[in-house]
């Protein structure tokens, strides 16, 4: 048993990310800047981030006109209770034969079992070809997945989500997917409040399900065209009530198809799933953060009744509000049972 009490704070959990050459700069920090934010209700962080490399510190190049200075050796993932793989641009035969190198072989056996595995973008393929993916399911950037799926047959790849959890492994697209992964851990970790706070400081979407599309082709809109974003902050100040299509598009003075196509267009989803998707977020908020009666967060989220809520979260999350709340209530965090309904970008 441990030691811990209320004014002694518990071990952080340590995610070390591993800095491969060819690195994507702007991926080697998603999990710094997301798994940093990470606070519990005492302003405490939650995680500590370590980057290592294959070799003794030194700089590690990058596909930028820059290297990066890593301070850690591999031995860095033997204390690891997450591995972080970015995506790098020169994976050599990992990339082109699905063949470790044997530095990145001798640092993958540094890993403790049981150590939970990501991957962000093309990271993926590090993890397949150590044949840490062999029949289990992944994502990887859209353009790479079909060269994915010919090196690495025995992983059953999906070339079109966001990203894939399959417990102690989880896999990316290519990335901004990377932030929604790391957002998703968190919320995996410690629940909607801590990874709605993470977003909000870090200004991206608090959660975008790994089953959205990652790739519609289709043209940029014109910057001079009108967006939907006005109805979606209407809709959010109003999940509780009833919520007219026709409604939505007069916000944004279109006809109803117009808006459906744009809405599409922006935000993946058609407006009724987007709505679905709202309220079930506003129903784990109230579970995790509050003593309302299930009737009551059902009516609260804008889904009526009890079982209507039930079924809902049965299907988004695969478990009933009961089981949720009991997994991811925190007690210290529980707010009046009074609800209220917050506008979030």
């Amino acid at each position: 048993m441990g030691t811990h009490t209320p004014d002694t704070p518990p071990r952080r959990h340590r995610v070390v990310v591993l800095a491969l050459d060819g690195l994507l700069p702007f991926e080697l920090g998603i999990p710094q800047r997301i798994f940093g934010r990470a606070k519990d209700a005492q302003g405490r962080r939650l995680y500590d981030i370590v980057t290592c490399s294959v070799r003794p510190p030194g700089p590690v190049e990058t596909d930028a006109d820059f290297s990066v200075l890593v301070e850690n050796g591999p031995e860095a993932l033997a204390t690891a209770d997450t591995v972080v793989i970015p995506a790098s641009y020169e994976l050599g035969p990992v990339h082109d034969e699905g063949v470790l190198t044997d530095d990145l072989a001798a640092a993958l056996a540094l890993v403790r079992p049981g150590t939970r595995l990501v991957s962000i973008c093309t990271g993926g393929y590090v993890l397949a070809a150590a044949g840490l993916l062999d029949g289990r399911p992944a994502t990887t950037h859209w353009a790479s997945a079909e060269h994915f799926q010919r090196l690495f047959p025995k992983v059953r790849v999906d070339a079109d989500v966001l990203f894939i959890d399959d417990g102690d492994v989880l896999t990316s697209a290519g990335v901004a997917a990377g932030i929604d992964l790391c957002i998703h851990i968190v919320r995996r970790d410690h629940g909607t409040a801590v990874a709605n706070d993470v977003a909000r400081r870090t200004v991206v979407p608090p959660h975008r399900d790994g089953g959205q599309a990652q790739y519609i082709e289709r043209p940029v809109p014109e910057p001079q065209l009108a967006t939907t974003i006005r109805a979606r902050a209407w809709a959010l100040r109003r999940l509780h009530e009833p919520i007219q299509l026709r409604d939505m598009a007069v916000q944004e003075a279109m006809s109803v198809r117009t808006f459906t196509r744009r809405f599409r267009e922006e935000a993946g989803v058609s407006p009724g799933q987007w709505i679905t998707q709202q309220r079930v977020e506003r129903a784990r908020h109230l579970l995790e953060s509050t003593d309302l009666s299930m009737d009551q967060v059902a009516a609260d989220a804008g889904f009526g009744t009890a079982q209507s809520m039930r079924q809902h979260l049965q299907s988004a999350l695969g478990v009933t509000p009961t089981t949720y709340r009991r997994t991811f209530r925190h007690p210290s965090s529980l707010a009046p049972a009074a609800p209220t309904h917050p506008v979030t970008p």
